[in-house]
């Protein structure tokens, strides 16, 4: 049985913290669970990705982003760059041209 030295928030604070990551962007919410996380300590990744429910992965993805911090390739922006769907390309029309009759 796996032990926990975590001590838990209480169901309020654990509310208030879910409501807070939902408002969050995609990168701000793995560096806001992964800072609550390390505060916590030993076994802190598991419990925080239970209360936020997001993945272990993604917790240990934002731990690192911190560490990395001052040379953000993706600073200001919500994804790097070239990340995210293509733009998609529009076909031009052909001009409707108005023939007189």
């Amino acid at each position: 049985m796996a032990r926990t030295l975590v001590e838990r928030f209480d169901e309020v604070m654990e509310r208030q913290m879910r409501n807070f990551f939902e408002t969050l962007s995609e990168k701000d919410q793995r560096r806001y669970a992964a800072i609550q996380a390390r505060q916590l300590g030993y076994g802190g990744i598991e419990y925080v990705a239970e209360v936020l429910g997001c993945s272990t992965r993604t917790i240990s993805r934002g731990m690192g982003e911190l560490e990395r911090l001052p040379e953000d390739p993706a600073a200001g922006r919500v994804r790097r760059p070239g990340a995210g769907r293509k733009k998609r390309s529009v076909p031009a029309r052909p001009s409707r041209t108005t023939s007189s009759r």
